[in-house]
Order: C-alpha cells, then sequence, then structure tokens
C-alpha cells in the first residue's frame, strides 16, 4: 500500500509501518502500542534541545531535508476504533482546532513546523483554549500554556500537563489506504 515496513529478524515478521501491526510471519495481526511523538524539524528540536545526541547514517543530509510541509500533509490521530486527520495547513492557519474524538476532547496545535496533540482533559474538566502570543490560555482558569509541551507555565494550573496523544504523519492519500473509514477533520462555518 505505497508504505514503508520493518523487518523483524528475531521473528522474520513483517510490520506495516502506518499502523504498527505485523502483517506477514510469526507474529501476524499483533499491534504495537504508539506512543506521543513530536514532529518538528532539526532546527526547533535543536534550538529547544540543544545537549541532543543525533545517530544518523546520512549526518550531510540534514541540513537538505524539506523544513515546510506539503499540502497534502495530515497529521492523524487515531484513538481505539476511532480514527481522524488533519490537515497540517488547516490547523497551522487556525493555529488550533478544538475537536472530539470519540469520548475524547483533543486539541490539535500547529506552528511553523511543530505540532502536538492532546487530550483537552484535566482533573475531569474539559478545556477550551484560545491562542495569544504564541502561547495558549485557556478559558475555565485563565492558565498559560506552552503549545509545544502542553504545560500549563502559569496561572491556576501551572505545573499541569495536557496528556500528550500518539499521532501520526502522514500523506492524505496515505492516511486514505490505512484509514479508509476515517476520513478527514472539516472546520465548522463558524471557526
Amino acid at each position: 500500500m505505497n508504505a514503508m515496513t520493518w523487518w523483524d529478524h528475531e521473528t522474520k515478521s513483517i510490520w506495516s509501518q502506518p499502523v504498527g501491526r505485523a502483517i506477514e510471519g510469526q507474529l501476524t495481526g499483533l499491534e504495537l502500542f504508539l506512543l506521543p511523538s513530536e514532529l518538528t524539524t532539526w532546527a526547533n528540536w535543536l534550538e529547544k534541545q540543544p545537549q541532543t545526541l543525533l545517530m544518523s547514517n546520512e549526518l550531510d543530509r540534514l541540513g537538505h531535508w524539506p523544513q515546510d510541509f506539503d499540502p497534502d500533509f495530515v497529521i492523524g490521530l487515531v484513538l481505539g476504533d476511532e480514527a481522524q486527520a488533519y490537515y497540517y495547513e488547516d490547523v497551522a492557519a487556525r493555529g488550533i482546532v478544538h475537536d472530539r474524538l470519540g469520548e475524547t476532547p483533543v486539541l490539535v496545535w500547529a506552528e511553523g513546523s511543530d505540532t502536538g496533540v492532546y487530550s483537552r482533559l484535566i482533573e475531569g474538566a474539559t478545556l477550551t483554549f484560545r491562542l495569544e502570543d504564541g502561547a495558549l490560555r485557556d478559558d475555565q482558569t485563565n492558565s498559560t500554556w506552552d503549545p509545544a509541551r502542553g504545560l500549563a507555565v502559569d496561572g491556576p494550573l501551572r505545573g499541569q500537563g495536557l496528556r500528550q496523544l500518539p499521532s501520526l504523519s502522514s500523506y492524505d492519500w496515505a492516511w486514505e489506504d490505512f484509514f479508509p473509514e476515517a476520513g478527514f477533520y472539516e472546520p465548522a462555518e463558524s471557526e
């Protein structure tokens, strides 16, 4: 389906990269647990984490990798049996998107070459956010949040963190191949 696969030398299983499931071999059908991750450029990462060490076979190519996302690039979110894709350009144009995937209220954030996907639940309450000068501010407590880390940096919720949700980066056509029933987020007329 036009996607990367991994070869498991121990069990000789082949794994699908987009869904993290063994598609052939001894472990066929087994699915890996998807961990939250951060999508960013190397330059942005290094600015925030200057002590980072990099292991790469293609160190000379680091400066040549694209720094911008294609128009058909999506941020994919899969929670249990629910899935939804968000066009990066749509999210970046708004800064943030409030949505609900199944029972989970979600926040999708994009700025420059950085993205984040979080649950909006804190202590049983669903927060709503607005962007102010590159930071998030929740309407419920007026706390200020760092959108890249999902961390409250000022206000009554200072020190609290939004739960980061695992997301996938993909092209829209690849998302449709692997999640044909999921669809794409469409903003309401009032957004």
